[in-house]
């Protein structure tokens, strides 16, 4: 399932190549289950034909197309893609399964494909002021807190971390692999509950929040261009490994499979052997039932395209007070560069800009998301290293 940037990707694509452009025809299939119209498909359907595209809009992960008037098509993904492709464009038809297909002005068509049916289109008169862009938090690139207000929020949060950066209404755009990442980064153990942790803790992980956000969105979501130190390219399958010679262990918080290195991710104080204990004992008590609804996110980038599972730990231990406070561990370069595979033509639903002359898959571990753009995108150098 895709998180902040692999939706920014896509918007910067809709951005690119459809903005300005009058929708000459629309197709919606029949499926009440991803398409959600209350007046009815045909309804949905002459509302977008004759409408101009202003802008593509997102917070946190959802996205939606700002029309010449409402209302407004407003999309929450399963998984996207831009698929390349050699043929015309009224061949994507034949290709994938549409929820929604429009034809713009010029030839090129913009459609919204889901095999798995996980996702959802709806029509909105103005979707910001609705759920469920009305209750999200705000948006962890375009909208970030401040280091007091972010220190301030946490202080009140008697919750676990991991648990805490999944809660869209905290922040918006956080999933399953961007909090392990700013989690290990920051050195915090995924059950630390959020009101104990040290200034300097908060500090280190509203910084890594930032970082990681930016660098991805930065490259386009191109899971090849992350830096070769990050658990992401580690952490996926529940599979044993390391990172910079760390060993990945893997327990269910905020109800989702979660890897961290316990070497450096200790908790503190009364959370600590005790509640790690009691999460592996029921991990191994309930066995891994499987659970796509909530653990999809991590299982769509494994390879091969295989469903793992997760299990269903028990939740109520991130909520124990602790004493103290989460110290900094030594930070350490990662190492290693094995990636997850991805698959354009395995699992959707699928975000698809097509034109006669090829498409570029956002799937794909490609630089190239937002092809013949006039769109700039910052590309950084950097190389992003855990804290030492």
């Amino acid at each position: 399932m895709p998180e902040l940037p692999e939706v920014e990707a896509a918007r910067r694509a809709l951005q690119a190549h459809c903005v300005g452009r009058r929708i000459a025809r629309c197709a919606v299939a029949d499926d009440a289950k991803v398409v959600i119209a209350p007046a009815g498909r045909a309804a949905f359907e002459r509302a977008m034909v004759g409408r101009t595209i202003v802008a593509a809009r997102r917070k946190g992960k959802n996205l939606w197309l700002q029309l010449d008037a409402p209302p407004f098509p407003s999309f929450q993904f399963d998984r996207l893609s831009i698929p390349k492709m050699s043929g015309p464009p009224n061949t994507l038809n034949s290709l994938l399964r549409t929820q929604k297909l429009a034809q713009l002005d010029d030839g090129l068509e913009f459609s919204f494909t889901d095999k798995r049916r996980f996702a959802r289109v709806r029509l909105f008169e103005d979707p910001e002021t609705v759920p469920p862009i009305s209750e999200l938090g705000p948006d962890a690139l375009f909208e970030p807190m401040s280091v007091d207000n972010f220190l301030h929020s946490l202080g009140r949060k008697k919750i676990g971390m991991k648990a805490l950066l999944l809660d869209q209404s905290f922040i918006s755009g956080i999933g399953n692999w961007i909090a392990d990442e700013v989690l290990y980064q920051s050195r915090i153990h995924p059950l630390q509950i959020a009101s104990n942790l040290s200034r300097e803790s908060c500090e280190a992980l509203h910084q890594s929040i930032q970082e990681v956000v930016k660098y991805a969105v930065e490259v386009d979501a191109d899971l090849e261009r992350f830096p070769k130190e990050w658990l992401f390219h580690h952490r996926w399958g529940k599979k044993p490994g390391t990172v910079n010679g760390k060993k990945i262990e893997f327990i269910t918080a905020g109800g989702r499979t979660t890897a961290y290195v316990p070497q450096l991710q200790k908790l503190t104080g009364a959370q600590s052997s005790k509640m790690i204990a009691a999460n592996l004992e029921q991990m191994a008590e309930n066995g891994d039932a499987k659970d796509p609804e909530t653990d999809r996110e991590d299982t769509d980038m494994l390879k091969p395209k295989k469903r793992a599972t997760t299990s269903r730990a028990a939740r109520g231990q991130q909520n124990k007070d602790s004493v103290g406070s989460s110290s900094r561990k030594a930070r350490g370069n990662g190492g290693g560069s094995r990636k997850p595979g991805t698959n354009a033509e395995a699992v959707a639903p699928k975000m698809a800009v097509a034109e006669s002359n090829g498409q570029q898959d956002l799937d794909q571990p490609s630089s190239n998301a937002v092809n013949n753009s006039d769109q700039v995108i910052r590309r950084s150098s950097r190389k992003m290293k855990p804290r030492k």
